[in-house]
């Protein structure tokens, strides 16, 4: 499948960053985010890539970590502990990889197993020489046809995956000849959309664990395993169609995971409350940040005997923000204690809106591009993506919309069962 002779280097910026920008201080809500990492996939044709070496692809990313300043850093901790990035420190890590496979082949396996686009981006956790851990890692694949895939690498501590995806992006501008004109800008905190948590100081959207040192990486209790459901614009247009006031896809497919997960959950009490993890703007030419907002959601009935509408409903208007919060929890300052949020509770996020097709090598998107959340907690996640506009609608991944799901190992199967039999959707 992927040769085992892997060729690693680094890419750093073009110059050294400037002296106010050599120390990128963490949010509470970076540091809640530490033990997470954005995994972002992209698959091109061959003539989209024909031509293109290695060379071609990294030059481009010396004017990006310019701009990327800390995605090119490394994690220092100060004199009280409290970890921060030290900018362009080390530059990004760059692998190069080729499978004896036809992309076609991959994709067509893949899709029946989303296991196989592991091996499509380097896994590595930030740790246990923190000092020496990359925050950043592109892999190039190069298949037997000629087509290339580009997988992302994301620590989570640098930003959602909002700006991974616009790291990508600005790769993609830059390499087409398109240069910014002036610096990313500081994120503005926007206003809060939903109404803030009563309760201070206790956020129902993290869970706290031990301590993990220097070495970032999520304490499990069971295995997890990922599955990407690709939900068709015919199959998505019947099912919002049955639905009696208009929603997004989102609302309504995660309602409709929502139940029968609970369904499937030895213990359906776990799904009464779930996590909602939605953008709060724009982020093109913006530093990488944290922004999504974090908000949960309580039902007060049977999760599995509740009718999908109601399920939306709650989605849509009773969710309860908790940004705030998370930038007071205890613990987080002092480094005594770190902290889960993809996965503390189910856990949907809202990647609707993300442009994870506006990457583009030679004019040409990608014919397939999907995102993935590693380090997730036991309760797990579910991320709803665009469907690709560019692939065959017969293998029923044109259009519509992607849905990649990260659960323990047990539940994978019984959830693609349980939507077979009530949503026929595989």
């Amino acid at each position: 499948m992927i040769s085992t002779g892997l060729r690693l280097s680094s890419v750093v910026p073009a110059t050294v960053t400037a002296e106010q920008n050599m120390v990128h201080e963490l949010t509470d809500t970076d540091l809640a985010m530490k033990l997470h990492y954005t995994k972002g996939l992209y698959f091109f044709k061959s003539d989209a890539v024909e031509g293109l070496t290695i060379y071609d692809l990294k030059k481009p990313m010396f004017h990006l970590l310019q701009l990327y300043f800390t995605a090119s850093g490394r994690i220092r901790r100060s004199e009280t502990g409290r970890p921060f990035i030290k900018c362009n420190d080390s530059g990004v890590r760059i692998v190069e990889a080729y499978s004896e496979e036809a992309m076609d082949q991959w994709l067509a396996m893949a899709m029946e197993d989303s296991s196989l686009f592991d091996g499509l981006t380097y896994n590595q956790a930030l740790g246990p020489d923190l000092g020496f851990s990359p925050l950043v890692f592109l892999q190039f694949t190069w298949f037997e046809c000629g087509g290339m895939s580009v997988g992302l690498s994301w620590a989570n501590v640098l930003g959602d995956a909002f700006s991974a995806s616009a790291f990508m992006n600005m790769w993609g501008k830059i390499m087409a000849g398109h240069l910014p004109l002036k610096p990313l800008h500081v994120p503005v905190p926007g206003k809060p959309e939903f109404p803030a948590l009563s309760t201070p100081n206790t956020s129902s959207s993290l869970k706290r664990v031990d301590s993990v040192g220097d070495y970032w990486v999520t304490p499990n209790n069971c295995k997890m395993r990922k599955h990407t459901f690709h939900v068709s614009a015919k199959k998505l247009d019947h099912l919002l169609s049955n639905q009696s006031t208009k929603f997004s896809a989102f609302e309504v497919l995660s309602a409709i995971i929502w139940k029968s997960l609970s369904k499937v959950k030895e213990n359906s009490e776990q799904t009464r409350r779930v996590t909602i993890c939605t953008n709060s703007h724009e982020r093109e030419y913006e530093i990488p940040s944290n922004n999504m907002v974090l908000s949960t959601v309580e039902a007060d009935f049977v999760v599995t005997e509740a009718d999908v509408s109601e399920l939306v409903e709650l989605i849509l208007n009773r969710r309860a923000e908790e940004n705030g919060i998370v930038e007071e929890m205890k613990g987080l300052e002092s480094g005594s204690s770190d902290f889960i949020a993809y996965g503390a509770n189910l856990t949907f996020v809202n990647l609707e809106e993300a442009e994870i097709y506006g990457l583009e090598l030679k004019g040409q998107k990608a014919v397939y591009a999907n995102y993935s959340i590693d380090g997730v907690g036991d309760e797990g996640v579910v991320l709803v993506l665009p469907g690709s506009k560019y692939g065959n609608e017969e293998a029923n991944i044109h259009g519509g919309r992607l849905v990649t799901v990260v659960l323990p190992e047990n539940e994978v199967a019984q959830l693609k069962t349980e939507l077979q039999r009530e949503w026929s959707t595989a």
